[in-house]
């Protein structure tokens, strides 16, 4: 039977965590919580659920990964990467009990399907589903790449195969948070554009495609149109319209305000080096 541990970073996740520990419950046989500061109850929640904490100063996620796979020890055969946020379907959870200890030593890394629940709702549309993230590498196989957004994990080679069930990725805590953390998310996508972070080659399936279509067709767009662009193409062509006032709020947000926002940022960028002074994002 392969073994799983999961890790799981955090701040502040008392509202979100619970679930996501409970989803991992009979699933794997070690839980890891990367804590980075807490002030709430995040790491008294952790122990109740027998996780193992360790306390580091957070960075960007990339980074915070990374130490975390140096600093663990452990044996087991897979580590799993979940976000508080994030829960394991019963689906999921079978293929992972299930499907894993077949898997030939070729197979080092494994995609999961990741659905959007937002608002209480299940997005299905607009690209939004199935969003297939490498999620599960064989222990010491894997690496995050070392961007400030939109990292994934990168395997020093071998086969990737997908298991059947669900990530769901319930958002948001509330608007007003999850606006506020796009701002936050928005300054950090700025030094991955400027600084061009993020090799599409590195990267497996989807995750490569995607990325490679952002940067030799998205970035290509004229600054703010792209935005535009974007959001018509999900909501209309990609038939985001039809997962209803969610989609018509979230396809809206994601995909047209909050890009909008990463082009007003680079363009304030771009004139406070017309003018001769900086503008720095932390």
């Amino acid at each position: 039977m392969s073994s799983i541990a999961a890790i799981i970073l955090t701040k502040n996740e008392e509202k979100d965590l619970p679930a996501c520990l409970e989803s991992l419950r009979g699933v794997v046989d070690e839980t890891y919580v990367i804590d980075s500061g807490s002030t709430d109850r995040t790491v008294e929640i952790a122990r109740t659920f027998g996780a193992r904490i360790l306390e580091h100063e957070f960075v960007n996620y990339a980074a915070q990964l990374n130490w975390a796979l140096g600093a663990i020890e452990t044996r087991v055969d897979w580590l799993f990467r979940i976000d508080a946020d994030e829960r394991v379907s019963s689906r999921l959870a079978e293929s992972l009990k299930r499907e894993l200890t077949p898997l030939g030593a070729c197979v080092t890394g494994v995609e999961v399907a990741r659905r959007v629940s937002f608002l209480g709702r299940q997005l299905r549309w607009g690209d939004t589903y199935p969003v297939w993230l490498l999620r599960l590498w064989r222990r010491g196989r894997g690496c995050c790449e070392d961007t400030w957004m939109d990292e994934h994990m990168v395997l020093d080679g071998g086969k990737v195969v997908r298991l059947a069930g669900d990530l769901i990725h319930e958002i948001p805590k509330s608007l007003s948070e999850w606006t506020r953390k796009h701002d936050w998310y928005a300054e950090r996508e700025c030094r991955d554009i400027l600084g061009q972070s993020g090799n599409a080659s590195c990267l497996h399936g989807q995750a490569g495609i995607k990325r490679l279509l952002k940067q030799k067709v998205y970035l290509r767009l004229p600054l703010f149109h792209r935005a535009f662009l974007y959001w018509f193409y999900r909501y209309f062509l990609r038939f985001g319209f039809l997962d209803g006032k969610e989609g018509l709020i979230y396809h809206f947000l994601q995909g047209c305000w909050y890009r909008f926002l990463v082009d007003a940022k680079l363009y304030e960028l771009q004139q406070a080096g017309a003018r001769g002074y900086g503008v720095v994002y932390l």
